[in-house]
């Protein structure tokens, strides 16, 4: 069962806990610049990966690990930093010599403590990792790799450019939604989605305007909750069909999630007679209605008004396409059918091209 502790101080007692006496330190390359640098001595530290992580350079680092003999990890980071940190402990036990996705995944037993520096994916928290092999987003999952301690320290956010604020804060509050709507969903997850979208729409101003502390912790809370709501319900179809947005656009994560959402949700709270939820179609116009009210409105669709007001306040931009029927088939193309059988409502190709068409307007 995974120990959430708040507070920088709280990381030596996660390593005492531990018993560590040799760590690997996983970091990216904000890490000097950071305010508890200094609270790390670590045998080992590791930063030789992109913030797309590749296959080759987790491998890199599991070979590391194994040759300094290190008896545990410390990720302190944003999203891809806790997924590096992650995989190299699901992967630190395996056969070197075979290809480490191709193999039976099991616990290594190896603690990993995990800082996250930003409020976003909520990795901190979830069974899920992604990096890439031969230019292919590889999803890792296993129960194993949920970091043994989270430790959350708001003080991280306040350095943040405000932009990378944005789009990560966009990210955990589409998390939250999503999760409230999956097919998977469960009372749990709901409680934990709700928590984090009402966290989201009480701070998300002055986390973003002020640059207040008191609300980056509320907002840093509700990305770890919303972690903790998509590792038991998943993502769904706007977080499907956002990769490609990224890959394409160079758009961040985050923003490419938030301009997927809302016309996702539109197209849903249209068609609820497409629902495929086996719980029914009045189930899920419930959980839109509910979505509302968290979102501080009294009906389903000024919800979704209330979502895209937030999008225009953040002056967050839509991509800019040269070529845009070529353009819309590739990214009509690119959605996994597999992510999307946790949406609630069923999403065709000419659906999702029209989408996209929406989106790129």
């Amino acid at each position: 069962m995974q120990q959430i502790l708040k507070g920088y101080e709280n990381i030596e007692k996660a390593l005492s806990e531990v018993g560590s006496k040799r760590y690997m330190l996983v970091c990216d390359t904000s890490f000097p610049f950071l305010p508890i640098k200094d609270c790390f001595h670590p045998e080992l530290m590791f930063s030789e990966f992109t913030p797309n992580p590749l296959y080759e350079q987790v491998r890199k680092g599991v070979e590391l690990f194994n040759e300094h003999q290190c008896d545990a990890i410390v990720a302190v980071g944003g999203g891809s930093t806790i997924d590096v940190a992650k995989c190299i402990k699901l992967y630190c036990k395996m056969d070197p010599q075979e290809n480490y996705l191709q193999q039976e995944y099991k616990d290594s037993g190896i603690p990993l403590i995990a800082v996250p520096t930003t409020a976003g994916t909520g990795s901190e928290s979830t069974r899920y990792a992604v990096i890439y092999f031969e230019g292919k987003k590889q999803s890792v999952t296993h129960e194993s790799i949920i970091p043994t301690y989270a430790v959350l320290e708001p003080s991280l956010l306040k350095s943040l450019p405000l932009y990378q604020k944005k789009c990560t804060m966009l990210d955990a509050m589409c998390q939250c939604i999503e999760s409230l709507w999956s097919v998977n969903s469960t009372d749990e997850s709901q409680l934990y989605a709700k928590i984090g979208l009402q966290m989201i729409m009480d701070h998300w101003h002055g986390y973003i305007e002020d640059n207040s502390e008191e609300d980056a912790q509320y907002i840093m809370m509700a990305a770890n909750y919303g972690g903790r709501a998509i590792n038991i319900s998943q993502t769904t179809a706007p977080h499907a069909m956002s990769y490609k947005l990224t890959s394409m656009y160079g758009l961040p994560h985050g923003h490419a999630v938030a301009l997927c959402l809302p016309e996702v949700w539109m197209y849903m709270m249209e068609h609820p007679e497409k629902c495929i939820d086996p719980r029914g179609k009045d189930h899920l116009e419930f959980i839109f209605e509910w979505l509302g009210q968290i979102m501080q409105c009294d009906s389903a669709y000024k919800g979704l008004m209330m979502f895209r007001a937030i999008m225009f306040s953040l002056d967050m931009p839509q991509p800019q396409s040269k070529n845009r029927e070529e353009e819309l088939e590739i990214l009509t193309w690119s959605v996994n059918p597999e992510r999307l059988k946790n949406n609630p409502v069923k999403l065709d190709g000419e659906t999702i091209h029209a989408i996209y068409d929406r989106i790129l307007k």
